[in-house]
């Protein structure tokens, strides 16, 4: 019986073309996504650091700081770097409100399957829609 067992499962390590074609529930998404915000700001932190520098050291670097999202550097366009701060800005608030929804489960032991699933809506329809708001400004105003 093992041995049949055996033959009918798939040889190997899973790889994640597999895994991508599983359907996660939308708590599950909000957890992937957390922790795919957190590697987004660690992975911007030289940008992050950047921004800080340039924008608070004297008038001058200010006006290079904005005269970057204007016109750009180099080969790079300011759209790339509105860009790159508004990725900057969904990582934020989707890894600040997602952590906020944990600890609030841990901390009340609100583990139910249905406030899993409406508080996980919650989270992504608050960061999409606070991103786009602050995309707007960034962008258009």
């Amino acid at each position: 019986m093992a041995e049949i067992a055996k033959k009918q499962r798939p040889g190997g390590n899973m790889k994640l073309i597999d895994a991508l074609g599983y359907r996660l529930p939308v708590a599950g998404v909000v957890s992937i996504l957390h922790r795919v915000s957190g590697l987004v700001m660690f992975i911007l932190l030289p940008f992050i650091i950047w921004m800080f520098d340039t924008s608070l050291t004297s008038e001058i670097t200010y006006s290079q700081f904005t005269s970057v999202f204007a016109t750009g550097t180099g080969f790079l366009p300011g759209w790339f770097y509105k860009l790159v701060a508004l990725a900057l800005i969904w990582a934020y608030l989707h890894h600040l409100i997602a952590g906020l929804r944990h600890l609030w489960m841990d901390a009340t032991h609100a583990v139910t399957l249905q406030f899993g699933r409406s508080s996980a809506v919650f989270t992504l329809v608050v960061s999409v829609v606070l991103t786009l708001a602050l995309g707007a400004k960034l962008f258009f105003f």
